[in-house]
């Protein structure tokens, strides 16, 4: 199988292996188009309600219709930007995410906000940007290059809860999407310049029947670890709150300094991972998701809290660089736009099966019971990794 240089033009890899401009260029484009998504977040609902016809299930149909349909199309995204190439499946992703934007900021009815909401999660484009990182990077960088996007777009997760509700005050909800469609649009302009890998040649491509057993350990990880996170939002807010008597208009600032912290554990997992074992240090990540999970459950208090949320973002933010690493090394030229597809594909049906069941177990136990069931999610995951050592610990790369 071709090495992941292989077929990436000389000048786009720069000294070290690594191109740190077209990384940082990628970067932004996801941030942005994730600062744009979550702006509306904290705002959406009440604009919902205000929209004559206006019901309950059509606010919640408006937030959650995007993940429905980025789980749909991440796959087929993927497949085609190793066959057309990346760089036009990012610019058709952007373009529909611009469309939606626009059509979201026009829309007078619920039902044109879901459409457009809908729209906007067609616009795929995860698996083709990662892939197109996973080209310009060399293995044994890719994990800490992986971990640099991944804190860009959490900053920018962050940062939309922080500016979002300030900016609908200002320029209103839908001033909020028409941002977001300038920031699809700023997005095309960064990519234009990039000089892209050529795709490799059909015949040469693996099939999806091939590429699916090689990815499935990475698919069920971020699946749970999705179904985690997702459950954690139902939680946290509520106890930020009710036990800690912070407003939800500064939870921002919670998070913030909390992410910051995490880079104390997030750094150390990827040096061990590097230079010793990638299974001992997503154990130790595995472990430190789930003991930060049961310490929030049973001992809130405001120091334990934060330790505790800290702990669980470096073990989170960990796996989200391992595991994108990881499926394109695996699948290498020949299938890595389809490989990450079916991973973001398992990632967003994770989130979706997370908010589902944290539902259910906030409406019977509460905030505790939901972290309680996200605890033994971990240990069980754990237990998994310990009692197949040996065949999980192959799929992971090793490096000298």
């Amino acid at each position: 199988m071709p090495g992941p240089q292989s077929n990436v033009q000389p000048e786009l890899t720069s000294r070290d292996g690594v191109r740190w401009h077209a990384v940082g260029v990628l970067s932004a484009v996801l941030g942005l188009r994730m600062l744009g998504l979550f702006m509306v977040l904290p705002v959406l609902a009440l604009h919902v309600r205000d929209m004559p016809g206006a019901t309950a299930i059509a606010a919640g149909l408006a937030l959650g219709i995007y993940g429905l349909t980025q789980a749909l199309f991440q796959l087929p995204f993927g497949w085609l930007s190793d066959r057309w190439g990346r760089k036009p499946v990012i610019f058709l992703g952007l373009l529909l995410f611009a469309a939606g934007s626009v059509m979201a900021a026009s829309a007078t009815t619920p039902f044109w906000l879901i459409a457009g909401r809908a729209l906007q999660g067609s616009g795929a484009i995860s698996a083709a940007v990662i892939a197109l990182v996973g080209d310009l990077t060399p293995d044994n960088r890719r994990t800490r290059v992986m971990a640099l996007i991944g804190i860009i777009i959490g900053m920018a997760f962050i940062l939309a809860f922080v500016v979002g509700p300030a900016l609908s005050a200002w320029i209103g909800v839908e001033g909020l999407f028409w941002l977001t469609a300038a920031f699809a649009v700023a997005g095309m302009l960064l990519v234009m310049p990039l000089a892209a890998p050529r795709p490799v040649p059909r015949a040469d491509l693996l099939s999806l029947r091939t590429v699916f057993p090689l990815v499935i350990p990475q698919a069920a990880g971020i699946f749970a670890l999705h179904a985690i996170m997702t459950a954690t939002f139902i939680a946290i807010p509520v106890l930020l709150v009710e036990s800690l008597g912070i407003p939800q208009g500064r939870h921002g600032w919670v998070y913030l300094p909390v992410m910051l912290g995490s880079l104390l554990i997030l750094v150390p997992l990827i040096l061990l991972q590097e230079r010793k074992s990638s299974w001992f240090a997503l154990s130790l990540a595995v472990l430190a998701v789930g003991l930060g999970q049961a310490s929030i459950a049973f001992g809130v208090s405001s120091t334990v809290f934060y330790i505790a949320l800290g702990l669980f973002f470096g073990g989170f933010n960990f796996v989200e660089a391992l595991f994108p690493a990881t499926v394109s090394s695996i699948a290498g030229d020949r299938g890595r736009g389809a490989a990450l597809g079916i991973y973001a594909t398992a990632q967003f049906i994770g989130a979706f099966a997370g908010g589902l069941l944290g539902g259910i177990l906030a409406v019977r136990g509460g905030p505790a019971a939901v972290l309680a069931g996200n605890a033994a999610v971990a240990l069980i995951w754990l237990l998994v990794l310990m009692a197949y050592r040996h065949n999980l610990g192959a799929g992971l790369p090793k490096y000298p």
